[in-house]
């Protein structure tokens, strides 16, 4: 499936460029997506490179965690539903802890935590699965449920509309916590039907009861808030936890008599060889993503959008935050920047800001998630995991800009 889907970007981009340069005089295309390709491999490099050292310090924690015992505890919490929804994963596997702390870290916003975490599960998903190159249905299951994650705290938006002097920076919370509650659960669906998991038992819908009223109770206590305090609360809990995990990790450690910080250094070696690892990956999928939005297929696909929709009779208000949807399940810092230059174009309190702010957290940028957890494990087949991830990526932005046209 990847290797047809980034072969395609490269095809459909030199056929635009070829019409652009026959019919339309635009012979400068082809200095623009060679150069564009460049720089993308550079700064996929960048990303690794920055990356690094959050893998070091990220995983040198977890090895003391798991050490310690730590997420052997966390994981006993989650085994019930583990073993319904992952039966070929052990009940004692060190891998259901790290998925927990993943999801519990996504959920926060705290990506610089969650990634290591994640690349940790599927290193340890990976010791369990019988195909080198093949997702096992755990892995795939673990992959929607990581790219479509439920967003508690969406601090690093809420930061960018206060910055870009939105009047209540806090007033997307609301609708991006159910729209991507909405992305979550399609996911999970729609990946449990086509592993045809027994999902409606009393041990699965307990646990997705106590999901769905931790999300209800956290939604009430900050639309109580005003919208200075959302802002500020949501920065100070996310950052607390954060530190409070590290702290949580250490202080395991130390209970359990552990020498920290050999088993630290040990798990930052491993942190620096799963960045060197993953460069080559990355570099494919963001190179093909560059040529894609150079090559001006994503504006061809915006404009015909917005044609469509009025031919529909469709209120097309919401159209000038496509470009922030589209380009969501494909690079994270392209859709940021798209949703940054809706908010400077239209304004922070615009609609079509409001509306791709609440789009850019409601889904997961899903190839660069697939390119770096499959990548860092040599995974090339990824089974249903990509129509999957990309079907939740779909229902979360059909729901974003429903819930934005009700709470606006």
């Amino acid at each position: 499936m990847l290797n047809l889907i980034w072969s395609g970007f490269f095809a459909v981009t030199f056929i635009y460029a070829l019409y652009q340069t026959l019919f339309l005089d635009n012979i400068g295309i082809w200095n623009l997506l060679v150069t564009s390709s460049f720089e993308a491999a550079k700064g996929a490099f960048e990303i690794c490179l920055n990356l690094t050292g959050i893998l070091c310090l990220w995983l040198g924690l977890l090895k003391i965690a798991e050490a310690s015992g730590l997420t052997s505890l966390l994981a006993k919490f989650l085994n019930p539903l583990f073993r319904k929804i992952m039966p070929d994963v052990p009940s004692n596997s060190p891998a259901i802890g790290s998925m927990v702390m993943n999801i519990a870290a996504n959920m926060l916003g705290l990506d610089n935590a969650a990634t290591p975490m994640g690349l940790k599960a599927m290193e340890q998903l990976q010791e369990l699965n019988p195909s080198s190159k093949t997702a096992s249905r755990a892995q795939q299951l673990f992959m929607v449920i990581n790219s479509s994650a439920v967003t508690i705290i969406p601090i690093t938006i809420l930061m960018y509309r206060s910055e870009l002097g939105a009047t209540n920076p806090a007033a997307v919370f609301i609708p991006i916590l159910l729209a991507t509650s909405v992305s979550t659960l399609v996911g999970f669906l729609s990946i449990a039907t086509v592993q045809r998991l027994n999902i409606f038992n009393w041990v699965v819908l307990s646990y997705v009861g106590l999901a769905v009223g931790f999300v209800i109770i956290i939604s009430l206590w900050f639309s109580g808030l005003s919208p200075e305090a959302r802002l500020t609360y949501a920065s100070a809990i996310g950052n607390f936890i954060l530190f409070s995990f590290m702290i949580l990790f250490v202080a395991s450690g130390m209970i359990k008599k552990l020498n920290v910080y050999d088993k630290f250094i040990e798990g930052a070696k491993e942190g620096f060889f799963v960045a060197v690892k993953i460069i080559p990956y990355l570099v494919a999928m963001l190179v093909a993503i560059a040529v894609l939005r150079t090559g001006g297929l994503l504006d061809a696909m915006i404009q015909c959008f917005e044609k469509f929709f009025k031919l529909l009779n469709m209120d097309t208000d919401f159209v000038a935050a496509l470009p922030t949807a589209i380009m969501k399940p494909l690079s994270g810092s392209g859709a940021r920047a798209m949703m940054i230059e809706t908010m400077q174009t239209h304004g922070a309190d615009s609609f079509s800001g409001f509306v791709s702010s609440v789009v850019q957290g409601s889904t997961e940028t899903t190839f660069y998630v697939l390119s770096l957890y499959f990548g860092a494990v040599g995974i090339t087949k990824v089974g249903a995991a990509l129509p999957c991830a990309l079907l939740a990526d779909l229902a979360g932005i059909v729901s974003a800009i429903y819930f934005s046209y009700i709470f606006y």
